[in-house]
């Protein structure tokens, strides 16, 4: 059994989160600002599917990309060059979350409910959620989404109407992060795609003594203001 937790935000110690499922560690709790706050510092996140209670987990090992450490793969080099896509943050947060709800191909049901995308809403009007987009003549075809505490970033989820779209915005954004001094994205869980952007995995004792120094920066409240009108040539 794991445990249920009350009405104000506090979690059990990570060393009990479960081996199988991974990472999971509590359920109970709210989505409210402050939960979620106090959960990302600590290296916790929510994910749950429609019909289960609020699920929070630790998962070990942890999936980060330093932003200095990403890898390019050469094919999306070139696309960033040549295609005409536009880049922006925090211009349509709530629409890029809506892309990311959206099912995908076989899928029918998606963990990103409208009690997430309130939450993360809510976070984004705060200045700790941020989005960036992916434009093809005024349309958004792609992008991403996650939650900034000090040089700490937690990646969530990303989407993608047209060929590598979500791919760009996450390249201009994992440079931007390098350029104000952010020392980590989380990625949570290892996947293939993931990997060829060069992110790895550690321990989670170490994932966590990471963060504890990268969240006691200061914060860098948005809006993020971050425009490109080509991909190839970042501008602000």
């Amino acid at each position: 059994m794991i445990p249920w937790l009350g009405r104000t935000p506090g979690f059990p110690p990570l060393a009990s989160a479960m081996a199988e499922p991974n990472g999971l560690l509590a359920a109970g709790g709210a989505l409210t600002p402050d939960w979620l706050l106090a959960a990302y510092r600590r290296g916790i996140f929510p994910w749950y599917m429609p019909g289960e209670p609020i699920l929070w987990w630790s998962p070990h090992p942890r999936t980060v990309l330093p932003p200095q450490a990403l890898h390019v793969p050469r094919s999306l080099a070139k696309v960033l060059r040549n295609k005409p896509y536009a880049v922006t943050f925090d211009r349509a947060f709530d629409q890029v979350m809506a892309g990311c709800a959206a099912p995908r191909g076989t899928e029918h049901g998606t963990w990103i409910t409208d009690e997430m995308r309130e939450a993360y809403g809510d976070l984004h009007r705060l200045g700790h959620a941020h989005s960036a987009e992916c434009w093809i003549d005024g349309r958004l075809v792609g992008g991403l989404y996650g939650v900034a505490l000090g040089r700490m970033f937690y990646g969530e989820s990303m989407f993608a109407r047209a060929p590598d779209a979500s791919k760009i915005a996450f390249v201009h954004l994992v440079r931007w992060l390098a350029e104000q001094g952010f020392g980590l994205i989380d990625c949570q869980m290892r996947t293939d795609h993931l990997a060829r952007f060069g992110a790895s995995e550690i321990a989670r004792d170490d994932f966590v003594a990471t963060l504890g120094i990268l969240t006691s920066r200061p914060d860098l409240p948005g809006p993020w203001n971050y425009h490109c009108d080509n991909p190839g040539t970042p501008s602000r």
